[in-house]
């Protein structure tokens, strides 16, 4: 195999950079021509067509973004071996970019990123947001995965890969019961405060349906749709949270909450959305090959 051209990779770098092949060649000094014929031979050398052309705009290919995540690896890389012999220090590191639904546990996202945590050679990038906003950047190469609590449906036009890495029960969460008392389900939902997800949530509305066939008119005092809150709610108010126990798991396991009942047929399932890319971060790999119950380890 030839020898990788840096030159050349440079001069992709640089037009990757600037979105247009004119305006690197004046910043290079060198000829549009030239340019050209430098980034055509790079493409020949890696056996893929590294741009397309929208316009006058230069627009990565899924390759494109791949060897510009390369390039700039490599030229990091050099600027670190400059610092490292000057000053005597430096840190290279894999970077991880993940996208997390707003409404996702806290816990559940920590216990399923605990592998990577720590690494001196990693570097995580964890952004909130809506799915449909997340999922906007997951196309243009912006996150390398989304974490989230709702599936998702690819199409030719954006596809992506789905993957269920987990699912629990959805239990009823509250203070510790007194000794020799316990929770009557489902007697005990038309008698106890709850605290229970918005009406947009899949697990609202199979715990609504669920009430309907026990004949149960529960008494709800709050419906949050994130967790966070959901978790303090149940933590500092004596009412009956309805959520998955990962969420509470901190509280489960020093005691302060108690896990009275699981809910029949209710459940959250927890899901890593990719884009359907021929080259995926190697990273994930390590996350989405954790078993399920380390993942929802209350440990």
């Amino acid at each position: 195999m030839a020898r990788l051209n840096y030159n050349h990779l440079y001069y992709f770098w640089a037009v990757a950079r600037e979105q247009h092949l004119t305006r690197a060649a004046e910043h290079l000094h060198v000829s549009q021509s030239s340019l050209s014929a430098q980034i055509k031979q790079l493409e020949e050398q890696l056996g893929q067509p590294l741009f397309t052309r929208e316009g006058r705009k230069l627009v990565l290919t899924e390759a494109g973004h791949l060897a510009m995540n390369y390039a700039e690896t490599i030229f990091r890389a050099g600027s670190e071996m400059q610092a490292m012999l000057r000053d005597g220090q430096t840190s290279q590191r894999q970077v991880l970019r993940l996208g997390s639904v707003a409404t996702l546990s806290r816990n559940f996202q920590e216990n399923l990123i605990q592998p990577l945590m720590g690494k001196p050679d990693v570097e995580l990038v964890l952004q909130s947001g809506t799915l449909d906003e997340l999922t906007r950047r997951l196309y243009v190469h912006d996150l390398d995965a989304i974490l989230s609590n709702q599936a998702i449906q690819g199409s030719a036009r954006t596809p992506v890969r789905c993957r269920r890495i987990a699912r629990q029960p959805i239990s009823l969460v509250g203070p510790p019961l007194g000794r020799g008392k316990r929770f009557r389900f489902p007697e005990a939902l038309d008698q106890c405060p709850l605290v229970v997800p918005g009406p947009s949530s899949s697990i609202r509305t199979g715990f609504d349906l669920l009430c309907e066939q026990l004949q149960r008119r529960p008494d709800i005092i709050a419906e949050v749709d994130d967790m966070a809150m959901m978790r303090l709610l149940a933590r500092d108010t004596g009412a009956i949270a309805l959520l998955p126990p990962v969420v509470v798991r901190d509280e489960l396991q020093n005691k302060t909450l108690q896990e009275y009942c699981a809910l029949p047929g209710l459940f959250e399932d927890f899901y890593i959305i990719t884009a359907d890319r021929r080259f995926q971060n190697p990273l994930l790999n390590q996350l989405m090959s954790r078993p399920a119950e380390k993942i929802l380890s209350q440990g």
